[in-house]
């Protein structure tokens, strides 16, 4: 609720139902999870969850990053693996989820990975809401950035905030110190690399916006809107 760029973000309506509610009914729509919870320190959203019959689980206050707010909640979860889904991804595609999941079924070395997707404008690159990515020829992240990379680049990948964590690597996240990087840039994946750890990528074609203004929400409106996919759930 306290979001610099957008207060009280998550709670913002779109057609008529608060983004949240979104994020969280279109994730419940895919059948590989056991369950869906919201982690949040804010009792206005935890109502709002209630409300539409979600189930919510109550984190600290003080929390810098989203993976440590999770961190928290899976504390109290029992599951071989935590999908962390971003409160800002309303226009997620329940199928997205299996496509970040798989790297995890196969390689039992993959402790973590990120959807990405691509940049589709020059706009795009150059908006500091837009976190971009770089890998290696393996697929692992090599960086990730608020500012445009590859340097002198209009095209390039996004992080899209659908992260499948192993549970016992997510707990360990938390407990690893924070990092210079992920500090300047405040990008959780950095704390990762920092530490000498694979985040893996995973392409995903499906197009979505993330919510980080105003702009940004009328924008998703939109597109939510002619969306059939809503229709299953609203």
């Amino acid at each position: 609720m306290g979001s610099t760029r957008f207060p009280g973000k998550p709670l913002a309506p779109i057609c008529g139902r608060p983004m949240i509610e979104h994020v969280y009914r279109r994730s419940r729509m895919n059948q590989s999870l056991d369950a869906v919870y919201v982690a949040t320190c804010d009792r206005e959203i935890a109502e709002a969850t209630e409300a539409f019959g979600g189930t919510v689980i109550m984190t600290s206050s003080s929390h810098q990053r989203a993976s440590d707010r999770v961190a928290e909640a899976a504390e109290r979860i029992n599951g071989a693996v935590i999908i962390m889904v971003q409160g800002d991804e309303p226009m997620i595609h329940p199928k997205m989820i299996d496509d970040a999941l798989e790297p995890l079924r196969h390689d039992p070395l993959v402790i973590c990975t990120n959807l990405a997707a691509p940049i589709r404008s020059v706009q795009e690159m150059n908006d500091l809401n837009t976190i971009k990515v770089v890998t290696a020829r393996n697929g692992n992240a090599l960086y990730f950035s608020r500012q445009p990379i590859p340097s002198g680049s209009s095209e390039g990948l996004k992080q899209v905030c659908v992260i499948p964590f192993r549970r016992d690597f997510l707990l360990q996240y938390a407990r690893l110190e924070s990092t210079p990087l992920e500090v300047a840039e405040s990008i959780d994946m950095l704390r990762i690399l920092e530490h000498g750890l694979p985040v893996r990528i995973v392409p995903t074609g499906y197009v979505t916006h993330a919510v980080d203004t105003p702009a940004d929400l009328e924008l998703v409106e939109r597109l939510i809107a002619e969306d059939p996919l809503m229709f299953q759930y609203l």
